[in-house]
């Protein structure tokens, strides 16, 4: 049978917004334009030459009930957390942290003498999973096995799987699939991605060629931009001039209600009730 290759079903412009102490980034998941793409809730970029966007930083806060995945190109953030990690994630690591029940965390960007660049992901967890314990998994760069094909096409393959070799990051309830995506230009980048399981990719240089439903649609998408794929077995791009990068992401749908109320993601208006009530009472963290 021939793999069906996803067509785009959504681009979208991300929107600049302003979070935690003061941090200046663009949003293209969690917006009035695209509330999530089940099962992830929230897609931030920040970039920046100027420090005073990002160093301010995001001291202590709280969360529960979802994953939250920082990956770095430049720059460092410092962390610590109420289990007890500290730690620096610099260019090329990634931290995947399950906040389950309830963790404290902070990320300080730390001044940067070129751009600051990252993203950070946040991933549902399922009904089931709300209030398991947090785990911490950070990832350092030299962790992370990078492709490169003959084409020129290079792949970091933080989780799933990529010509039989496997991202490091493991047992997440969602089965994501967690790629950057290097093309030079007129080059062709192919993945097999489960039928079901949503995808999108996050262009944040160059520009690439993807399929439309409506062929004359099909132009390049330009950086910065969000694409949303339909359902198929496959997603194929081909980069423009002077060539694209981006992130590739898919996941299996949880299919659950959410409800949200800021860093907290549960499935009832109850359940935001009662972590608001054990905030203000002082036994959201479970020792």
């Amino acid at each position: 049978m021939t793999a069906q290759t996803r067509k785009v079903k959504q681009i979208i412009e991300p929107q600049p917004v302003t979070e935690g102490a003061g941090v200046r980034l663009i949003r293209s998941i969690a917006t009035g334009e695209l509330d999530h793409v089940d099962p992830f809730l929230l897609f931030d970029h920040f970039g920046s030459k100027d420090p005073a966007d990002y160093i301010k930083g995001f001291p202590m806060h709280p969360h529960r009930g979802i994953e939250t995945v920082t990956y770095m190109i430049q720059g460092t953030v410092n962390h610590k957390d109420s289990i007890g990690n500290t730690g620096s994630i610099t260019a090329g690591d990634v931290q995947w942290m399950t906040s389950g029940r309830g963790i404290m965390h902070e990320e300080m960007p730390q001044p940067h003498k070129d751009q600051m660049v990252g993203f950070q992901l946040w991933v549902n967890l399922p009904a089931r999973l709300k209030l398991t314990g947090p785990r911490y998994q950070n990832i350092a760069s030299d962790q992370i096995p990078e492709i490169q094909h003959h084409t020129g096409v290079k792949i970091r393959v933080i989780a799933g799987q990529v010509d039989g070799i496997q991202g490091p990051v493991k047992e997440i309830v969602t089965q994501p699939t967690y790629l950057d995506v290097s093309i030079p230009a007129n080059g062709l980048f192919s993945h097999q991605i489960e039928k079901g399981h949503a995808a999108f990719a996050y262009i944040f240089e160059g520009q690439g060629l993807f399929e439309f439903a409506d062929a004359a649609a099909s132009k390049p998408v330009p950086h910065p931009r969000l694409i949303v794929f339909g359902d198929g077995d496959r997603v194929a791009v081909r980069a423009a001039e002077p060539g694209v990068r981006f992130l590739l992401v898919s996941g299996k749908p949880l299919n659950e209600p959410i409800a949200r109320w800021g860093p907290f993601v549960m499935n009832t208006r109850e359940e935001i009730e009662q972590t608001l009530q054990e905030i203000k009472n002082g036994t959201f963290i479970k020792k």
